[in-house]
């Protein structure tokens, strides 16, 4: 049968969470997560669902794409069809053809796992090497240690202070408590964690939320963050070692991270909180038309 491309509605996102988690592997690439989901959710379930695609063949999914703005799709591949033809082909035609209405017609960057023939093809098609990611990943199997902060897990009557640190982290950042909730009410934040660092004068001064997909699957944090003031005194190692300590008690194998690659302050970060460095990554790009 043919692949068939799809807009699921909101009451199909559970089984488009539920292939996320199938496909996560400590021995695979790293790939589009159902945390990318979760977080994407903090616009609300009609948002998020505007926001998928998802490829099948004979009823069974193949490939998920999470338009994380109109000119760049994230996609995540079930790994046995990765290099399938067909499957490689009927994307192509859709990201590349503006009247399938998946990306914009000019400037545009496609996210896929390394080694996938939709990377093949694309390249064919005039795409080229865009941005590049370092991803990295921390074993789970020993203990992690105390990260020497007093940490807090957010819960509904917080969140306000889980934002306001969001806020104060990230540039141009519109994390509010009102998200904060659509974000904790979507599927995938059933295996996640909102955690807060404080200072020893009680100041909130960093911030992570952690997302399980299953037990004995790669757990995965986004996003981290430092309050902008409160920077250069550990606290990003900190709040990222009681991630992963979260992660593990949620069953999680590994813990898994991605930073853009000149972010060397933040792959520095997460080296300094045992996380080893993955290949590089890269997304494919096409120039404006």
């Amino acid at each position: 049968m043919a692949i068939v491309s799809d807009r699921p509605e909101v009451d199909g996102l559970s089984e488009v969470v539920d292939a996320l988690r199938e496909w996560q592997d400590d021995g695979a690439p790293v790939q589009p997560h159902p945390g990318d989901l979760g977080w994407f959710w903090r616009f609300g379930a009609e948002a998020t669902a505007a926001a998928v695609r998802t490829w099948s063949r004979e009823g069974r999914i193949l490939a998920v794409g999470l338009l994380d703005h109109p000119a760049l799709l994230r996609l995540a591949m079930a790994p046995d069809v990765q290099r399938d033809e067909e499957l490689a082909r009927g994307l192509v035609e859709d990201v590349t053809e503006p009247e399938h209405g998946v990306l914009n017609a000019g400037r545009a960057n496609v996210e896929a796992p390394m080694g996938a023939r939709v990377r093949d093809l694309l390249r064919e098609s005039g795409w080229s090497a865009g941005e590049r990611w370092t991803p990295l990943r921390r074993d789970l199997t020993e203990p992690v240690r105390d990260p020497g902060v007093r940490v807090e897990v957010t819960g509904p009557g917080r969140a306000r202070v889980r934002a306001a640190v969001q806020r104060a982290s990230f540039d141009g950042s519109t994390f509010t408590d009102g998200r904060w909730h659509a974000m904790a009410a979507g599927p995938p934040y059933t295996d996640a964690r909102c955690l807060v660092a404080y200072d020893d004068r009680g100041e909130a001064v960093a911030a992570v939320t952690v997302w399980s997909a299953g037990p004995g699957r790669p757990g995965l944090l986004e996003p981290m963050g430092v309050h902008r003031d409160h920077r250069g005194h550990g606290h990003g190692t900190a709040i990222t070692l009681a991630a992963a300590a979260t992660l593990r008690e949620l069953g999680s194998s590994s813990a898994v991270v991605r930073t853009p690659s000149f972010n060397v302050g933040a792959v520095a970060t997460y080296g300094s909180a045992g996380f080893q460095r993955l290949p590089e990554t890269w997304d494919m790009h096409r120039d404006a038309r």
